[in-house]
């Protein structure tokens, strides 16, 4: 299995981020291809990941048709993809989907329904998560009384920026801070409750809005390993980091190297990439997502 680390097709090139390759298809539509790439502290590795792309472009779709009933999302009512596009590419249709445009709202809204990674790390200095204060004594992993709305600015390039609730309404408008904060508690509580139901806990995760005619709309990805930090159930023990379905494998093995988390990243090594690449199908596998595994 050969991994994507870049893509190249016969179409306008409308963006390349971090994780994707977005194609114009139309005015309207773009196509867009989740690669291999994986990033950690805001920075992409120069390592791909083998079967990442895909798993998440599918696990990204079933959530999106799974949550259409909360909020619209950007899928495409068609999601053919030209064949012209799929000669020498026989696993394009497995990690890519046609999307509506839309204008990204640039902020990232977290949510958290435990409390682990930087807002462990902001709880253990300030005693509260990104401005929210929290009750003193919670062990890392605990679960929160309530989950927790936690906003942070979108970088294109370089670091994201946690930002209070009050940040937030400051910069997006109080009505538009309002909308994001409530679809995105919908949209975790409908997730974690749909994990529990596949024995992970869904720790916290992220979601990404934009404008489309006029209305706020779900893009980019939903619930993957790549937004989101995925517990096993059964192994749940709180008080220390948890057994995970997520990238935080990943993020443990760059921090014990001492790197400064600055560009260039370290290449990975093939233990890293495999076990990375198996949470990544087992969190698939979990969710009961069919998976097609192409040949390339």
């Amino acid at each position: 299995m050969t991994a994507i680390l870049t893509t190249s097709l016969p179409l306008p090139l409308h963006s390349r981020g971090k994780v994707r390759d977005t194609y114009r298809l139309t005015d309207r539509e773009l196509l867009m291809v989740s690669t291999d790439r994986i990033s950690a502290f805001d920075v992409v590795l120069p390592t791909p990941i083998p079967d990442k792309g895909r798993v998440l472009n599918q696990l990204s779709a079933s959530w999106f048709k799974e949550t259409s009933g909360l909020v619209r999302n950007h899928l495409a009512p068609d999601q053919s993809i030209p064949s012209e596009l799929l000669q020498g590419q026989p696993d394009l249709e497995q990690r890519s989907m046609r999307v509506m445009t839309a204008k990204p709202v640039m902020f990232e809204c977290v949510v958290r329904g435990y409390i682990s990674g930087s807002g462990w790390k902001d709880y253990q200095r300030t005693g509260s998560i990104a401005g929210e204060g929290l009750p003193p004594g919670l062990r890392e992993s605990d679960r929160l009384p309530e989950p927790i709305f936690t906003p942070a600015t979108k970088a294109m390039t370089g670091h994201d920026e946690n930002i209070s609730r009050a940040e937030l309404a400051k910069r997006a408008g109080r009505e538009l801070a309002q909308t994001l904060e409530g679809l995105s508690l919908s949209l975790y509580r409908f997730g974690a409750e749909r994990a529990l139901e596949r024995g992970l806990i869904l720790a916290d995760t992220k979601f990404e809005f934009g404008w489309h005619d006029s209305e706020v709309i779900l893009i980019d990805e939903v619930m993957t390993p790549d937004s989101s930090r995925f517990w096993d159930l059964e192994q749940y023990r709180p008080g220390g980091p948890q057994a995970s379905f997520d990238k935080q494998y990943l993020r443990d093995y760059l921090e014990q190297l001492g790197w400064n988390k600055q560009p260039p990243a370290p290449p990975l090594p093939d233990e890293v990439v495999a076990g990375t690449s198996a949470r990544y199908l087992e969190a698939l596998r979990r969710f009961s997502v069919s998976y097609a595994r192409g040949r390339v």
